[in-house]
């Protein structure tokens, strides 16, 4: 058994934290939205006041937060994880953020004798809650070997990319592959319809020819033609609009601070800027067909 401090209990950190406790971890958090403190006290998690707190005493600190200034302020900030960690805590961050924040901070825990890892993770809410996820995680191997067995508790399948930021890194370029590949598909589909040709004659054609990808073959943007598709449910989101918006101005601050030219990726950006901006951000990142047929 593991001592955890978790710091995030939303939809994604509530999950994971549940499933650590299923394990047999003992988890004490905090949030501050009081609804994610009620369903992680009905969990099992001990809840706490503060994120210093949680942090305090244990031998992993886990965070799962919203944006690089968040994990940057309770890491390195005022009352930080990393100035009150007892030495030998090994602290893991799986939010999704830009890949600079992810390096300082932990350039930060290891000027403090602490191991770090960044963690993010894909699969969405649905893969938190049954452990399932995908973890792309950057740092020591040293590090790694330890926060393994937690991964494997919350994940399915884990990834070690290398050295420190490179989860983030992984992270924000896998998903700009699938914006991109998001909005191609799209277009085809879009296209075909508006030729005359059947939309289930071009998947079944295309899912067994070079147009095939993950995205066609799980997310088709088109009802009634792959079953788990969002376009089913009206496009109520698995992968949520915002959050593919999100990633997507990710990896464009990534590629400037890299001197990289993204133009397909920098087009991506700006269409689901267009599309999140009109007020589609709660929708699956697959409806931005809408957006490619005027809709």
């Amino acid at each position: 058994m593991t001592d955890i401090g978790f710091i995030g209990l939303g939809n994604m950190g509530g999950p994971m934290a549940r499933n650590l406790v299923k394990a047999g971890h003992s988890v004490k958090g905090f949030d501050l939205a009081p609804e994610a403190i009620a369903a992680a006290k009905e969990n099992g998690i001990a809840t706490v006041d503060n994120a210093a707190e949680a942090a305090m005493g244990v031998e992993v600190v886990i965070s799962m937060l919203p944006a690089g200034q968040h994990v940057r302020a309770v890491y390195t900030g005022a009352n930080g994880v990393v100035g009150l960690a007892r030495k030998g805590t090994l602290l893991i961050d799986c939010s999704t953020i830009d890949v600079a924040s992810a390096r300082a901070v932990e350039a930060a825990a290891g000027e403090a004798g602490l191991d770090m890892l960044d963690g993010p993770v894909s699969g969405g809410v649905a893969g938190a809650e049954a452990g399932t996820l995908t973890f792309m995680v950057g740092g020591s191997d040293a590090a790694f070997a330890r926060g393994k067995p937690l991964f494997e508790v919350m994940g399915r399948t884990i990834v070690h990319a290398g050295g420190p930021g490179n989860g983030q890194a992984a992270k924000v370029c896998n998903n700009m592959i699938l914006g991109i590949t998001m909005i191609g598909i799209s277009e085809a589909f879009s296209l075909a319809e508006n030729l005359g040709l059947d939309q289930q004659k071009l998947f079944d054609i295309s899912s067994k020819a070079s147009g095939s990808c993950w995205a066609m073959l799980n997310h088709l943007p088109v009802p009634g033609i792959v079953e788990a598709s969002a376009a089913n449910r009206d496009y109520k989101p698995g992968f949520a609009a915002a959050m593919m918006h999100k990633d997507l101005k990710l990896s464009q601050e990534a590629a400037a601070q890299a001197g990289v030219a993204t133009p397909m990726g920098a087009e991506a950006a700006a269409l689901y800027t267009m599309f999140v901006n009109a007020g589609n951000g709660g929708l699956d990142y697959s409806a931005i067909i809408k957006l490619i047929q005027g809709r």
